[in-house]
């Protein structure tokens, strides 16, 4: 995982590994994806892309 110090500030300093996101445009949300095994891990209720995650190419 990504260090967070100073504790409390919001940033992240580095990217977040072993994980993707993509975007649903049946619900307009942004689902968050293991790369390793594949397997959908969380949803956001905003419309707002995760912070630090990497975005999936579409095909």
């Amino acid at each position: 995982m990504a260090r967070n110090p100073p504790i409390g500030d919001g940033a992240r300093r580095g990217a977040v590994r072993d994980r993707s996101q993509v975007f649903n445009p049946q619900n307009q949300t942004w689902t968050k994806r293991d790369t390793g095994n594949g397997r959908f891990m969380d949803q956001k209720k905003d419309g707002d892309p995760f912070k630090g995650v990497r975005k999936e190419k579409k095909d």
